[in-house]
């Protein structure tokens, strides 16, 4: 992170989230509330990608069936272009 800029923001949390908020800034932040939202974020960036991969299986899935192939089908595909990269 060298020559990282930062700028402070506020955000208001629940009286009830604090002490939530206190053990999981020391679980995942060792004790850094800027540490601990940065990886928070890095974890809901992973579930955003989890979320639109899974989108994307669902109409690669809904397309495959509409025209008629299967699982053994694109399988087949895929060994066919990778015999064609070697």
């Amino acid at each position: 992170m060298k020559g990282m800029s930062s700028k402070t923001i506020g955000f208001a949390v629940a009286e009830e989230d604090l002490d939530r908020l206190g053990r999981l800034t020391e679980k995942f932040g060792k004790g850094n509330r800027s540490a601990f939202l940065r990886e928070a974020m890095r974890q809901m960036e992973t579930l955003e990608r989890a979320e639109r991969l899974s989108a994307l299986q669902a109409y690669g899935a809904e397309r495959s069936a509409v025209a008629g192939l299967t699982h053994e089908d694109a399988l087949e595909v895929v060994r066919r272009v990778l015999k064609q990269r070697l």
